[in-house]
C-alpha cells in the first residue's frame, strides 16, 4: 500500500489548478517548475541535484497504477510528496538503486499530470519570476 508523507513546498498551491510548466533533465538532477494558480508572473521551481529516474504521468493513468489499493496519507489540493511502497519505485533497476543509495521517491501531484522523481537527493524549492 503506498504511503504518502505530504512535503512542505514553500508555497500553498491549489494543485487541482496548477500544471507541470516546465521541466530541465540532465546527468547530474532536474529543474521542475510548477504553475502558481492565480499569480501569472511566478512559478514554483523544484530543483534535485543528483541523478534522478524520472516520470511524467497523467493523474487519471496515476490512478489506476496501484491495483486499486488504498493509499495513505494524501492530502487535499497538496502538491509534493515523500512516497514509500509505491510501484513505480519498487520496478526500477537495482543496479540504479544500488549505485545511487539512499534513493527516495517524491510526487508531485496537479491536476493535469503528475510527476514522479527517483533520487539520493531532496528536492529544494524556490519560487522564481515566469520567464515570459
Amino acid at each position: 500500500m503506498p504511503k504518502y508523507e505530504p512535503i512542505d513546498a514553500a508555497v500553498a498551491i491549489e494543485t487541482s489548478s496548477s500544471d507541470l510548466a516546465a521541466i530541465k533533465w540532465d546527468t547530474y538532477g532536474i529543474v521542475a517548475e510548477f504553475i502558481i494558480p492565480h499569480d501569472a508572473e511566478r512559478l514554483l521551481r523544484v530543483t534535485f541535484d543528483k541523478p534522478c529516474i524520472v516520470r511524467i504521468v497523467d493523474e487519471m493513468a496515476l490512478s489506476t497504477e496501484d491495483d486499486f489499493e488504498p493509499t495513505q496519507g494524501l492530502v487535499s489540493r497538496h502538491l509534493a510528496y515523500r512516497v514509500r511502497g509505491a510501484q513505480f519505485e519498487s520496478t526500477q533497476s537495482s543496479d540504479w538503486n544500488y549505485v545511487n543509495a539512499p534513493a527516495a521517491h517524491y510526487r508531485f501531484i496537479t491536476g493535469w499530470a503528475c510527476l514522479d522523481v527517483l533520487s539520493a537527493a531532496s528536492p529544494s524549492f524556490a519560487i522564481v519570476d515566469h520567464p515570459r
